[in-house]
């Protein structure tokens, strides 16, 4: 593992590290804020998954997070979308291949051999983190769009492994809109049972863990009624009795102004739920 960025800000450090990631077989980024407190001890952490087009660095530079994240004594752990590198699958526009891994063990050729997030995000990188940081197994999820998807389904599908959850606009369905269809139907196949795995508002209806989950929504959101369909989450939870948060923010959009206004709230939720347990 080598550590290729290293910043001081808000009392602690926020760096960026590469290193061979077994589950995807590729080197991978990550970027790690440690707050002050870590100086004297392990802190809990929130884990942050981004968008499609994105990396490590989207959440780090643009969101304000670390303020926050230095208030409550919180580390912040973001990877990068998928695996990349030469030899690594690629496709033509945003939405598919290296940079929207969409969180998914992929089963179908040529995607199988590297695009393994779900098997990185729940098993490799935390463990790595645990090991060499100042950190402890007290973990936290959260997202935007592609990443909301992803905290949302691996938070439901790891019941005990998360103490709290949260999303921006994510999408909810991916098994029903067109991101979702394009890349599920190119890493797993046509097997709908396969899509299931990885859509919350299928997960929802069965999950063992009551996780309180909040939502926030622009409700200027240029991909709000085409991609991200939040009412089809809140309509599953609420049949299954599920807790939902889900918040319509007026005026806000898909960006990371939206993300940058909410984010302390969004911190202070987990970091509430941290201190519980």
């Amino acid at each position: 593992m080598e550590r290729i960025e290293h910043r001081a800000c808000f009392g602690g450090w926020q760096d960026v590290y590469a290193h061979a990631s077994s589950a995807l077989g590729c080197t991978m980024r990550f970027a790690i804020y440690l707050p002050p407190q870590a100086a004297d001890g392990p802190v809990p952490a929130l884990y942050w998954l981004s968008g499609l087009t994105c990396n490590e660095q989207n959440f780090i530079t643009k969101a304000g997070a670390q303020r926050y994240a230095a208030e409550h004594g919180i580390a912040l752990v973001c990877p990068d979308t998928s695996p990349r590198g030469e030899g690594v699958a690629d496709a033509e526009g945003y939405d598919l291949g290296q940079g929207a891994g969409f969180y998914v063990n992929a089963t179908r050729a040529p995607w199988a051999a590297h695009y393994r997030m779900y098997d990185y995000v729940v098993d490799e990188l935390p463990a790595l983190v645990e090991a060499h940081f100042p950190v402890t197994d007290a973990r936290a999820i959260s997202g935007h769009s592609m990443g909301g998807h992803g905290a949302l389904v691996l938070a439901l599908r790891n019941p005990g492994r998360y103490r709290s959850v949260s999303a921006f606009s994510p999408i909810v369905a991916p098994s029903r809109v067109p991101w979702g269809q394009k890349a599920f139907a190119a890493y797993l196949g046509e097997d709908r049972d396969a899509w299931d795995a990885y859509d919350a508002t299928v997960l929802v209806a069965s999950a063992s863990e009551r996780l309180s989950i909040l939502v926030d929504q622009g409700d200027a959101d240029e991909f709000l009624a085409g991609q991200l369909q939040p009412w089809r989450l809140q309509a599953a939870a609420d049949a299954a009795g599920h807790p939902l948060t889900l918040r319509m923010q007026p005026g806000y959009d898909h960006s990371y102004y939206f993300i940058a206004s909410f984010i302390g709230e969004h911190i202070a939720h987990h970091a509430a739920a941290l201190r519980r347990a």
